[in-house]
């Protein structure tokens, strides 16, 4: 597909930001520094024995908590599988200009940390509470407002079982890129949901209106509409591109024969039950085989399918569909930030 020239502002962000090799979809948890990382604004150095997280707000009891203190609670881990909400922005026609992504914005990670509801416990939010904001520590300006990086969730998607304040990844120190030295995890919603960096907890009685909630991360077609917020993960699918890559066009060769193709598959608003593949380009389907969740609810499920590889020129395609019925399109979608084009992969192959 031709594309419009990518711009030196468009550059800049993608010098800063990494997607994930797709040949990366052959480990079950990603290799931290092969995991997709998008930072908004700067990487802040934060000294770890100074730093601490406030919570206040709606709350019957402020508190103040320690790196130390945080890791003295029951420790509980997730493995998650992460996507940035503008993960296939690169594809939409017209561009919309942003972080020039293609499919590669993703990664699972093995979290560990302390469940978010039982922090909040120690702060005991009021009657009135409604929502929890968290505010990180990386800022910078933004649709002309200089701000904190903020986000916020429900006091019930607060409390949820897997929802974390994580301080470890990869059974190792969360690293500086990735939040250190405390993030939050909520498990299932694309990645910019997920604070990293987080300083304060604040719990609000009302829904927060901060840039990045009610301005930022919406589904729109034109720039004077409200919109809809971007919320959990859709469905998807990736193939590991069978063969070697051609240096610049990445499009594959192999030998005719017995391939196995093989990739991951997730979603936020169910368990995926099927995944299907194409060798003719989208014309005609079957479906692969789907290998069991054992990463857990919130992590890619492994998917394997035999191609009986004949000579000539083929694209390859690939589809996933959650319980919740959503199936990946054939083509996205256009909206104004260039969010959630979860359309089918396609990978040209020439066999010899």
């Amino acid at each position: 597909m031709d594309m419009a020239p990518i711009s030196v502002e468009e550059l800049q962000l993608a010098t800063r930001n990494h997607g994930m090799p797709l040949e990366a979809l052959r480990w079950p948890v990603t290799p931290v520094g092969l995991h997709y990382l998008l930072v908004h604004y700067d990487v802040p150095v934060v000294d770890e024995e100074a730093w601490r997280l406030g919570v206040d707000g709606e709350v019957e009891a402020p508190v103040e908590l320690s790196l130390d203190e945080l890791r003295a609670l029951p420790a509980h881990e997730v493995v998650a599988t992460f996507e940035c909400a503008g993960n296939g922005r690169a594809r939409f026609e017209p561009r919309p200009v942003s972080q020039p992504w293609l499919q590669e914005a993703v990664g699972t990670g093995r979290w560990r940390g302390a469940r978010l509801r039982d922090v909040l416990a120690l702060a005991r939010p009021s009657e009135r509470a409604v929502e929890v904001v968290f505010t990180g520590l990386d800022r910078g300006i933004e649709g002309g407002e200089e701000q904190d990086y903020r986000r916020s969730i429900t006091l019930a998607s607060a409390h949820e079982e897997d929802v974390l304040l994580a301080y470890a990844l990869n059974d190792g120190p969360l690293p500086p890129q990735h939040g250190h030295p405390l993030r939050l995890l909520v498990p299932g919603w694309y990645g910019m949901t997920n604070v990293k960096w987080v300083a304060r907890i604040t719990v609000t009685a009302e829904p927060f209106t901060g840039y990045q909630q009610a301005r930022g991360y919406r589904m729109r077609t034109s720039d004077d509409e409200e919109g809809t917020p971007v919320e959990r993960i859709l469905p998807r699918a990736l193939m590991v591109p069978p063969g070697i890559p051609e240096f610049m066009s990445r499009d594959r060769t192999l030998a005719a024969g017995k391939v196995t193709i093989e990739g991951r598959a997730w979603s936020g608003h169910g368990d995926v039950e099927d995944v299907e593949v194409s060798t003719d380009g989208g014309v005609t389907w079957s479906s692969a085989r789907l290998e069991p969740p054992d990463l857990g609810r919130w992590a890619w499920r492994r998917w394997t399918f035999a191609w009986e590889a004949a000579p000539g020129e083929h694209e390859l395609a690939c589809r996933a569909r959650d319980a919740a019925g959503n199936e990946q399109p054939l083509a996205p979608a256009w909206n104004v930030g260039g969010y959630a084009n979860n359309a089918v992969q396609r990978v040209r192959v020439t066999v010899s």
